[in-house]
């Protein structure tokens, strides 16, 4: 993902606004960072990257996370979304 690509798809919310928020704000818990913009607070899908996001910046203060192309985010929301409302 580049810094542009959105993480939180329901509220389209970038990796970049993610990374500022983390280093301005500091969040103390994973969860504050759902005042970013309301990230992570609409289907879920997201949280684990958030977290994972979070706790990388609070160990080494960067986010150095593998992570999927933006393509294949989607399609993997997709998916989960169709899973969560069986």
């Amino acid at each position: 993902m580049k810094l542009d690509d959105e993480v939180c798809l329901c509220f389209h919310v970038t990796k970049r606004k993610i990374m500022k928020f983390i280093r301005l704000e500091k969040p103390r818990r994973p969860g504050q960072l759902s005042e970013c913009y309301g990230a992570g607070t609409g289907c879920g899908w997201c949280r684990r990257l958030l977290t994972r996001y979070f706790e990388q910046a609070k160990a080494s203060g960067e986010i150095e996370a593998e992570e999927p192309t933006p393509e294949d985010w989607a399609a993997r929301r997709q998916q989960y979304l169709k899973t969560k409302d069986d």
